[in-house]
């Protein structure tokens, strides 16, 4: 990376492909931001540089590098890959971490805590967050290896597309009540009416829904 794209991607700030940190806190939160790129469309984590976009710098590059290998390898299911680089930005050194998108989705956290649930991430906006349980059966199927799909439209499909035609959109919830089945089948539906690029999965804030595609 040229020094002139650094100073750009800082000047715009953080964004659904950039995450700034002012130093390394700890393996499970940045293993959190680098598993958010892989199960999205990638990005970069920058360390030394403040949220407010202040250059900060790093103490040692030698024990950040170290630390984001532990993350990735012992905090990350499975292992999240990426690249490194260092870069000399006002006298101070700033280490990049590019993480592509993941060919091996759903990426989860591995964590200190005992806990029953995945906790998957996934890139919005400017922040990660859990992904819904929906997004992570989407994102199962979105590898180029995954199983091929069969579908058939049946009467509850044929419901909820005629709904669609009429309405801008739906939820998960609303159609479980629309043609009254469990939300586990709701959901199932769904997944697999997107997977079929019938429907499309949108996001705002915490509001999940779909629309025709």
């Amino acid at each position: 990376m040229f020094l002139v794209e650094l100073y750009k991607i800082i000047e715009d700030g953080e964004n659904s492909t950039v995450e700034f940190k002012r130093k390394f806190s700890s393996p499970e939160k940045i293993a959190k931001e680098m598993i958010a790129f892989a199960n999205t469309k990638g990005g970069r984590i920058l360390f030394g540089v403040d949220d407010d976009k202040t250059i900060i710098g790093v103490e040692s590059e030698k024990g950040e590098l170290e630390s984001i290998k532990t993350a990735a390898k012992f905090y990350c299911e499975p292992e999240v890959e990426f690249e490194t680089e260092i870069l000399s930005l006002k006298k101070s050194d700033i280490v990049v971490i590019n993480v592509p998108e993941s060919k091996t989705k759903p990426h989860h956290l591995i964590s200190n805590n005992e806990e029953k649930e995945l906790r998957v991430y996934i890139r919005y906006n400017d922040k990660s967050i859990l992904a819904s349980k929906e997004t992570i059966n989407i994102l199962k199927h979105s590898n180029k290896d995954s199983a091929p799909l069969q579908i058939s439209i049946g009467a509850n499909e044929k419901a909820l597309l005629d709904y669609l035609a009429e309405n801008e959109k739906i939820t998960v919830k609303g159609f479980k009540k629309l043609v009254n089945i469990s939300e586990r089948r709701a959901s199932r539906t769904i997944v697999n009416l997107v997977r079929a690029e019938i429907l499309r999965h949108h996001r705002m804030n915490n509001l999940e829904y779909y629309t025709l595609a």
